[in-house]
């Protein structure tokens, strides 16, 4: 069965992983995702809103120096009914699409990052379990209260040891004897909302035994946060989001009803990966709305700041910023607003979509964040402004929900699966020729049919023809270094991290610039002749050109590449605990 906000990447398709095959799987992108009229009704309604309550209630910079939110905020957003909004309404949310739920998550991170923290640790991750997995009964005790925000919910699989290796996770959930209960012990850690927490989504292994064995299942539990047992740790000291409350929680022997079970004994990592698949949707979009402010804060100053008796904004180097923003950044809204119309679709699998979003997303608000301080000068480095901290708060975003080196190693050898798949039926027929001549002939087939042609966009308008065919044979290129370095490195393709690293960047540059190539054929269709169309396609020409570049110098470096080179530096360095020789006058 297909489900709504479910990657389910083992049953549907995806559109990223098709690349690793050098295919193009145009109907998972085209047509372009629209609003529909309620859709664009209700998010205008709120939006609004916010703003208005916002401009009144929000104060970010005062956030920041206290550490902690004003009067009255907390309170606010629940009044806004913002806790609820994509919990689904009949258990007391809006039930907004994750194009609406994302396009606000962006407008409050724009507006304060720490708010932002707290809206999407309690939605996108802390209570999303619940409304993804959970059953009748856990989903009407509790989400009508985390809709209205008198439960907060928090999202607990950080340990002191075990990160995004959720596997080695050392949190312990034993049954109990009767099996009404678990024990709950562990230790978690950089925990957002912990303080305002009443309801936490923890992972712990549960002692099973299969085929006379015993062996620990990573399993998802629903703890009330104030459960005998449960404790906090200090407030941590951050570098930014200051007023978002991060702490280790503690859990010591706590009763667990065995009815708080979220999914089955074993689930547990499933259900961590989808939940923070639909997670990583809000980072981008916050990316994206957090980008532009910064860089139209940075435009006004710009404008009214004279140097040598002209403005500086009339400067091409200072220009060039606004350029590479402009169009990266519109790359960057067409991109997540596709993958979240695949997850309100359902049958689709995004959850490489949605960590090539979160990657670019996240470092492109911390250069942008960098380049407006830049253009702001001295000012740009004081407090009383807000390029400061809008760099600390957008540092974060790397981190969050998975580092980007994690998700780029994530995308590569996901993306690897089923061209890899196909290799191995390939070794296996040739052992044994005679009794497999289908299996070889097909592959032989398809392979001529991909050494003389390219895939091609068919769904692309005629005036974005020339750009649809160089990201098709980027797709084509990609697929072809991908069979190479399957063949030649084998299984041990899962230590080649340069080799991943470089695949995973050009997949996000293809599906980025085909998620460009989608928005702005809607455009040329829906408004040829507008003057917002024409700006739409200089963004989309200029961006295409870009990842072009980027993507073939990526897949040129699968097999010409010095990376050796780069290993042995590297590792001299941690042998001897010094990065490079002594300077010259030591």
């Amino acid at each position: 069965m297909n489900e709504p906000h479910l990657a389910n990447p083992e049953t549907n398709p995806s559109f990223t992983k098709g690349l690793f095959c050098g295919e193009i799987r145009e109907e998972l992108v085209f047509p372009y995702p629209v609003l529909s009229a309620e859709e664009r009704e209700s998010l205008g309604l709120i939006l609004g809103s916010f703003r208005s309550w916002a401009a009144d209630t929000v104060d970010a910079a005062k956030h920041d120096h206290d550490g902690q939110f004003g009067p009255g905020v907390r309170e606010g957003m629940a009044e806004l009914g913002l806790m609820g909004l994509n919990i689904p309404e009949e258990y007391g949310g809006f039930g907004a699409s994750a194009k609406v739920f994302n396009r606000v998550f962006g407008e409050i991170g724009a507006t304060d990052g720490a708010l932002a923290v707290y809206f999407g640790a309690h939605q996108s991750i802390g209570c999303k379990g619940i409304t993804l997995f959970g059953t009748e009964a856990q989903k009407q005790k509790y989400l009508p209260r985390c809709a209205s925000g008198e439960l907060v919910a928090a999202f607990c699989l950080t340990e002191p040891g075990s990160g995004s290796d959720a596997q080695a996770m050392k949190a312990t959930a034993t049954p109990s004897a009767d099996g009404t209960h678990y024990l709950l012990s562990g230790t978690k850690i950089w925990i957002s909302n912990a303080g305002f927490a009443g309801l936490f989504t923890v992972f712990a292994k549960v002692p099973v035994e299969e085929n006379g064995k015993k062996k620990n299942r990573v399993t998802a539990f629903i703890v009330d946060a104030k459960a005998p047992g449960v404790s906090l740790g200090k407030l941590e000291d951050k570098l930014g989001i200051k007023a978002s409350d991060t702490r280790g929680v503690f859990f010591d022997n706590v009763k667990v009803p065995v009815e708080d079970r979220l999914g089955d004994v074993g689930h547990g990592f499933r259900i961590a990966l989808e939940i923070l698949n639909s997670g990583r949707l809000g980072l981008s979009a916050a990316s994206a709305r957090g980008t532009r402010r910064l860089m139209e804060e940075a435009l006004r100053y710009a404008k009214q700041r004279e140097q040598f008796g002209r403005p500086i904004g009339s400067f091409e180097m200072i220009q060039r910023k606004f350029a590479t923003f402009a169009y990266e950044t519109y790359a960057l809204d067409s991109a997540w607003m596709l993958t979240a119309d695949m997850v309100d679709r359902g049958g689709v699998d995004f959850s490489l979509e949605t960590a090539a979003c979160k990657i670019h997303g996240s470092e492109l608000a911390f250069k942008a964040a960098s380049e407006a301080m830049q253009v702001a000068g001295g000012i740009g480095y004081s407090k009383e402004f807000p390029y400061e901290r809008g760099l600390r708060d957008a540092r974060i975003n790397l981190i969050f929900e998975g580092t980007n080196e994690i998700l780029r190693a994530l995308v590569a050898l996901m993306g690897l699966q089923q061209p890899g798949e196909r290799l191995r039926a390939m070794g296996k027929a040739f052992r044994n020729p005679l009794h497999s001549l289908g299996v070889i002939g097909g592959f032989l087939a398809g392979k001529a049919k991909k050494t003389v042609s390219t895939p091609e966009f068919k769904l692309v308008h005629p005036e974005f023809a020339g750009e649809a065919a160089q990201v098709a044979e980027l797709v084509k290129d990609l697929g072809a270094a991908v069979e190479r370095v399957l063949m030649k490195h084998g299984k041990d393709v899962i230590d080649k991290q340069f080799l991943q690293e470089r695949m995973a960047n050009a997949s996000i540059d293809i599906y980025l610039s085909t998620a460009v190539l989608s928005r702005v054929t809607a455009a040329l269709e829906h408004a040829p002749d507008s003057a917002n169309t024409a700006w739409e396609v200089e963004c989309a020409r200029s961006f295409i050109s870009t990842a072009y570049r980027r993507a073939r110098r990526n897949i040129r470096g699968l097999t010409r590449h010095r990376d050796e080179r780069l290993k042995w530096l590297a590792e001299r360095a941690l042998d001897s605990g010094e990065l490079l020789p002594a300077s010259p006058t030591d």
